[in-house]
């Protein structure tokens, strides 16, 4: 079968890919410590369970409009105008099967060929394979460990040409852990507004976040008719299956995802949009007692994988992943992907997974007990000696 040429430039998600092979070896019956995957170990809470249960007993199984249920709509408005500073209502915000949609349909919507977007490098590997299909310039911004991984301004403005169209900006950060200073952010926001730059925020891991309150470039002048959102409840609320992401857009590109969202899904389920409602607005503690958790196993595996030679690692600021320094192992991270994982029995990113500026690292999930992640560090150990 010939296919379009297009998707020669389509790429993947290598955790999915490393999930699979480590399944392959459970089947063969290996144990593996699975840190690879980014999806919380908890289950949804039992207030939005409940929630979406009764939806469905009132009947909210049928078509809604593809931008969503207008009552939900206003629920995520209200919710985005109060944490992000913006003036949002209902028609700025799409809700879409996941949060993947959001940046697939609206970068899709904006580049063409012959434009370039700036993303993060290592940063999460979709950005860049989004980009290259629509037939713009993928255009790295890298993440330095130095730089606390995150956006060096003088680069990012270097980076800039007549082309550049779009700008990724992720905080809290997958891989890294890492986080915007308020400072940078505003700093990023003078180069977007001076370029005409239009930016592309992955807000998704907002309510994982160590160092304080969370900071949206939205909040900067200028920034919310130029910036949409990415969000959604699949980390914050243990909700990954359960495919319910949010955007916020300037009104004519939220009309153009609506659009895109009519073509392609149709709607997203309405009963997983009332619990949204439940989400947002219900009991906060399961949600808080979730993050006091990924802090305490957070600190759990900087503290352990520091104690591993030929391994450093600094302490994120936000999401649930580490990234590791291994270069003074001397080995490739591709190559300690594979070792661990069938030497050690557990499952890791190599740090390419996230774009060349990744090689020298590998990529820990602690979405995992500490009674996984205290073995897990033992396994790494025990594997690394024998190298």
């Amino acid at each position: 079968m010939k296919f379009a040429e297009r998707m020669s430039r389509l790429g993947t998600e290598t955790a999915f890919e490393v999930l699979a092979k480590a399944k392959g070896l459970e089947a063969q019956g290996k144990h593996i410590v699975h840190l690879e995957i980014g999806e919380p170990d908890f289950d949804t809470p039992k207030n939005i369970r409940e929630s979406a249960k009764k939806a469905i007993d009132d009947g909210w199984t049928h078509y809604g409009p593809s931008a969503g249920l207008p009552h939900v709509r206003d629920v995520i408005a209200e919710e985005l105008s109060k944490t992000r500073g913006i003036e949002a209502t209902r028609e700025n915000i799409v809700i879409t099967p996941g949060g993947k949609p959001i940046m697939f349909f609206a970068l899709m919507a904006l580049l063409g060929e012959g434009d370039e977007a700036i993303y993060p490098n290592p940063g999460f590997p979709i950005y860049e394979s989004v980009i290259n299909f629509s037939g713009a310039k993928a255009v790295p911004i890298p993440l330095r460990e130095e730089k606390g991984f995150g956006i060096d301004v003088d680069e990012l403005r270097s980076l800039v040409t007549p082309k550049t169209k779009v700008l990724i900006v992720n905080s809290p950060a997958n891989p890294t852990g890492g986080v915007l200073a308020k400072e940078d952010l505003r700093e990023i926001a003078k180069i977007a507004v001076e370029n005409d730059l239009i930016v592309m925020s992955d807000e998704i891991y907002s309510r994982i976040n160590y160092k304080g309150k969370f900071e949206s470039i939205t909040q900067f002048e200028g920034m919310p008719e130029r910036t949409f959102i990415l969000e959604g409840l699949t980390k914050t609320y243990s909700m990954t299956g359960w495919r319910v992401g949010y955007g916020y857009f300037p009104l004519p590109l939220a009309a153009a995802m609506t659009k895109l969202m009519t073509n392609c899904n149709s709607c997203t389920t309405s009963f997983n949009q009332i619990a949204a409602i439940e989400a947002l607005t219900g009991d906060q503690t399961e949600v808080e007692n979730m993050v006091a958790a990924f802090k305490e196993r957070k600190d759990i595996i900087v503290n352990g994988l520091n104690k591993i030679d030929g391994i450093s690692c600094k302490d994120p600021e936000g999401a649930f992943y580490v990234f590791p320094n291994i270069k003074e192992t001397g080995k490739s991270s591709k190559f300690l992907q594979d070792y661990l994982l069938e030497q050690g029995g557990v499952a890791s990113l190599a740090g390419t997974s996230f774009g060349a500026f990744g090689e020298g690292y590998l990529r820990f999930s602690y979405a995992n007990s500490v009674e996984n992640i205290q073995e897990a560090l033992s396994r790494i150990e025990n594997a690394l000696g024998k190298l």
